[in-house]
């Protein structure tokens, strides 16, 4: 285990940072680097960033808040809905192969990618 601090600490560093730049870095960051340089499977990756999102997504709400930049209203009108979908979406994570999230996951990130680039 104390081997995989450092890299624990370099991938919440990373989150951390793309999360207050861009509003993301747990599922588009930690889940990636959790399976590939961690060894993690799939779906503790993705429980695992749920876990972490909840310190990094309050750090970074409270850091543009200082800014001005959080419209509290609309993130709950966003936030209390989505919470819905996080137990739909975790219902079915558990009843697919970790190859098809997996999958689901990849084809999540090409198409955001795209659309950002066009």
């Amino acid at each position: 285990m104390p081997s995989r601090l450092p890299r624990l600490a370099a991938i919440a560093t990373a989150a951390g940072a793309f999360s207050g730049l861009f509003g993301v870095g747990g599922g588009t960051i930690i889940v990636p680097l959790l399976v590939l340089w961690l060894g993690y499977e799939q779906k503790e990756a993705t429980g695992t960033s749920l876990a972490a999102i909840i310190v990094i997504g309050g750090m970074a709400a409270a850091a543009q808040a200082a800014y001005g930049n959080v419209d509290l209203a609309k993130g709950l009108l966003i936030g209390l809905p989505g919470a819905a979908g996080v137990v739909a979406g975790a219902a079915i994570q558990q009843r697919i192969s970790h190859r098809a999230v997996a999958a689901a996951f990849i084809v999540l990130l090409l198409a955001s990618a795209a659309i950002l680039i066009f």
